[in-house]
């Protein structure tokens, strides 16, 4: 047999592998979201919970995902996606759609949140039905999870106090990250993470509130100087983030691939999601020193000084909160005690 006929048959054999596969799978879902195929939320994250799900369902479960928007639309229009059955499920960032899900954004605070994703991904998922679920009408919420929280990049301004941040252009996906911005005053420019190497190269932003981990995968340790966190890795707020199904394509599951979904989404899930998100901000930051960013790791009486100003932030939120008719100061002090409890 010629190598031009064998190559033909194991490329049939191939082809037939993989309808074989497909067919297998009686539930296929297609799973968009907005960052790469190669960045860490989708290697750490968004890919070992799929096939978990897949393995949970015996076989019965395909997931296919679909990285950097490559289904068509904006990170911001993710929500309205999966709520439509446009796509079946989506991860994304609640605050790419401000406003949409403010009972949420309590997490997201500074200084609700610190430097413990496990314990607040733990108390969102403690406080979700009870708390949190009236906002993701049309959706079924597998998760929450938050990152390892927001530290300060900047371009070449080195901060040591709240007035360093003064005047400078910051960039942010959230509006309670705007408002932090804001009390410090700086001010806030809005835009998903995939835009911001460009706005730094560009001078468009001269920092950002983002995590670490992000620093590999958009390179950021060639476009900023300096990495900026509170004592003990506290950090200035942080972002959440949701894996959400389509609440029609749910419902018509039955009980037993649901809970394929529910197994692999549970507490031990995101208590190992917040170790994740820790280790790769590990790994973040020791790329950037090794780049020779000087990393600024404040004192405790530099990071009361950040709390301090940032007080107005959260005081904010629980007035927002409270003219929408929640409950914020309710809110804020349940958050606060289920983040303390899951970080014990």
């Amino acid at each position: 047999m010629n190598s031009s006929v064998k190559s033909l048959i194991l490329a049939s054999g191939i082809s037939l592998l993989s309808a074989t596969t497909t067919i297998a799978a009686e539930y296929n879902f297609k799973l968009h979201h907005f960052l790469g195929a190669t960045s860490p939320s989708q290697t750490e994250t968004i890919e070992p919970w799929a096939r978990a799900v897949e393995e949970a369902s015996g076989g019965r479960v395909s997931i296919e995902i679909f990285p950097s928007m490559s289904l068509g639309g904006r990170p911001p229009e993710l929500v309205g996606q999966a709520r439509d059955g446009v796509v079946d499920i989506i991860w994304t960032v609640n605050g790419y759609t401000p406003g949409v899900f403010p009972r949420t954004e309590v997490f997201e605070l500074p200084f609700v949140h610190t430097n413990n994703p496990g314990a607040t991904n733990l108390a969102m998922a403690e406080l979700f039905d009870a708390e949190l679920a009236v906002e993701y009408k049309g959706l079924e919420v597998m998760f929450l999870h938050v990152h390892g929280g927001n530290g300060l990049h900047t371009v070449d301004t080195p901060v040591h106090e709240p007035a360093d941040v003064n005047g400078l252009k910051i960039r942010t996906p959230s509006r309670t990250g705007a408002w932090t911005i804001e009390a410090l005053g700086a001010s806030a420019a809005a835009m998903p993470v995939p835009a911001l190497p460009q706005a730094l190269a560009t001078k468009a932003v001269d920092a950002a509130f983002v995590p670490w981990e992000i620093i590999p995968a958009l390179k950021l340790q060639e476009q900023t100087k300096y990495q900026i966190e509170g004592i003990n890795k506290t950090r200035f707020g942080t972002l959440v983030f949701q894996m959400s199904m389509n609440k029609s394509r749910w419902n018509d599951l039955p009980a037993d691939i649901q809970q394929a979904f529910q197994k692999a989404s549970g507490d031990e899930w995101l208590a190992h999601l917040g170790e994740v998100w820790e280790a790769t901000d590990t790994q973040g930051i020791a790329m950037a020193v090794e780049a020779g960013n000087t990393h600024i790791m404040l004192d405790q009486a530099q990071t009361d000084a950040f709390e301090l100003a940032l007080k107005p932030v959260i005081e904010r939120w629980v007035d927002e909160a409270n003219g929408a008719g929640i409950d914020g100061a309710d809110l804020l002090a349940k958050a606060q005690a289920s983040i303390a409890k899951h970080a014990k």
